[in-house]
């Protein structure tokens, strides 16, 4: 039966931990990768009833949106839900993994769900994650370049935007002595040695370099590898928050809120005041997204639909589009069902059940 690390490897491909922000705290917050899976429960929050459902369910593995433990636990005695979910957990072997900000900086994740289920299209993310490409420089030997640019490639390397195999060679020569104790791959102990060299640029995702460097030092064929990885200031058009697409066709300020309002099954929109305009380009932004409003204006959008803002945060709209507050549940809940879509396709010895589980903690009248 495949593990917990297992799925969570699979996971981590579509959402890379190395994305989640400073703040967060993602990963498997209860129990061992090395636990066999007998079920997945997929759900928004961690709370006693999902728990209580992952039992009924047979499901010892529980895959939250949002962390149960996010600031640090200094005491475990039930004091309140966040403890008893904890201690539920234990007792019963169920192990819950979070993602959160990871999934949110993916160009597959939250953002691209909210786009999805409202129809939107030609999506881009609204604000790009900084320091996300590094670029590796290596000198190689000309006979055994090939090989290593090939074998860069199949990890991950060289991919930008829309081709892949991208690097930069130059010709030129290397020079090197070997002292007594080493053990040249050509030349001698002692000689000065010249050797025509080529070296080879490639950029990769900050979280391939751990296997960008097992792959180099596999497929060099010299005792002491030069190289260098920096850090770019370029930004990756598929790495960050939120996102700006457009609908096919312009719809009126009051059908795009009815629109808005059915396609993400909310009782309730807070919106700016209506401008009298056509909405067609829209950013979106699942959860807490009031940082973004002058991101969303910049991006050229007519209207910017996220959840929580605050009072004097709605006059931030300027006139210039149209703020639209759809509730901080409400915009995050279909991200449960992109999982189990993902999940669903990898594993199919086990369970991957969507929780049935209501867990937003507002209600309206």
């Amino acid at each position: 039966m495949p593990t917990i690390k297992d799925v969570t490897t699979s996971i981590e491909k579509l959402a890379p931990l190395a994305y989640a922000e400073s703040f967060d705290n993602v990963g498997l917050l209860v129990g061992s990768y090395e636990t066999e899976v007998s079920g997945v429960l997929v759900t928004l929050d961690s709370l006693e009833a999902t728990i209580d459902e992952a039992i009924e369910k047979k499901c010892n593995l529980v895959v939250s949106f949002h962390p149960i433990i996010f600031s640090g636990l200094k005491k475990i005695n039930g004091s309140n839900y966040v403890e008893r979910v904890v201690i539920k957990a234990i007792k019963n072997d169920i192990a819950i993994y979070a993602m959160h900000t990871a999934l949110d900086n993916c160009f597959h994740g939250v953002s691209a769900k909210m786009c999805e289920v409202l129809g939107l299209k030609n999506r881009k993310v609204l604000i790009p994650q900084k320091h996300n490409i590094k670029k590796l420089l290596t000198y190689v030997p000309v006979e055994n370049a090939n090989r290593l640019r090939k074998a860069l490639f199949a990890q991950g390397a060289g991919n930008i935007g829309n081709y892949d195999s991208c690097s930069f060679n130059v010709e030129g020569f290397g020079t090197y002595r070997g002292n007594e104790d080493s053990n040249p791959t050509v030349g001698k102990k002692g000689e000065l040695k010249s050797e025509k060299e080529i070296i080879i640029g490639i950029i990769f995702e900050k979280h391939l370099e751990a296997n960008i460097r097992k792959t180099l030092f596999d497929n060099h064929p010299y005792e002491e590898v030069a190289y260098e990885i920096t850090t770019l200031e370029n930004q990756h058009q598929h790495i960050g928050i939120g996102m700006v697409a457009e609908f096919d066709e312009a719809m009126d300020e009051k059908d795009f809120l009815q629109h808005v309002k059915s396609a993400m099954k909310t009782d309730c929109i807070r919106h700016s005041k209506l401008l009298n305009k056509a909405i067609k380009k829209v950013a979106v932004l699942g959860g807490s997204g009031s940082f973004a409003i002058e991101n969303a204006k910049m991006a050229g959008a007519d209207a910017y639909i996220s959840a929580d803002f605050k009072y004097h945060e709605f006059y931030k709209a300027e006139n210039q589009l149209l703020i639209t507050d759809i509730g901080h549940y409400e915009s995050e809940q279909f991200t449960k069902n992109l999982l189990v879509d993902y999940l669903t396709k990898k594993f199919t010895n086990f369970a991957i059940i969507l929780s049935d589980k209501n867990t937003n903690p507002i209600y309206y009248i």
